[in-house]
């Protein structure tokens, strides 16, 4: 497990299964106003482990890419809403700017994949994963905390993937 400050973590997953756990893992953390940007491209595994986080949150419904309608919601029971939006077809930021960002994080979890294509204006707090394709069966993810609150996130992540703080 390396470990490579108290901001960030990185790990390997050795299976679509394992990325869908860690997801799961992630999705009990999260909370309403939270932000998570995931970049990687197609194939990466953002899919695989937004169906965990959804599933981890509590989420209703099955997840979906939400490559043609830009943005899925879902809901959970007791309450919140997770936005699921996919940044992969916006041209530009102000393009972005228009989706009403602001208002998400007031109204639920926001997680957005694709998110390097919009980064400019996103907030700086937020916690950004990256995953990489590394063979078949294997992603490297890494997690980087920007702010207090997903230093925390990141934290109580690695105390319950590794059982260490």
């Amino acid at each position: 497990m390396p470990i490579l400050d108290d901001h960030s973590l990185d790990f390997i997953s050795r299976s679509p299964e394992q990325t869908r756990r860690i997801g799961i893992r992630l999705g009990g953390l999260l909370k309403s106003g939270d932000l998570l940007c995931l970049e990687g491209e197609l194939g990466a595994g953002k899919t695989t482990l937004v169906q965990g986080i959804a599933q981890g949150w509590g989420a209703f419904d099955p997840v979906s890419s939400p490559t043609f309608v830009l943005v899925n919601m879902y809901r959970r029971a007791g309450g919140g809403n997770f936005f699921h939006m996919d940044a992969y077809r916006i041209e530009s930021s102000s393009e972005g700017e228009e989706l009403d960002l602001v208002t998400m994080l007031n109204e639920g979890l926001l997680l957005i994949e694709w998110a390097d294509r919009i980064q400019d204006i996103l907030p700086d707090e937020r916690l950004w994963v990256k995953l990489e394709y590394v063979s078949e069966e294997h992603r490297q993810l890494r997690f980087a905390a920007r702010g207090k609150r997903y230093d925390e996130i990141v934290a109580k992540l690695r105390k319950s993937m590794f059982g260490v703080g």
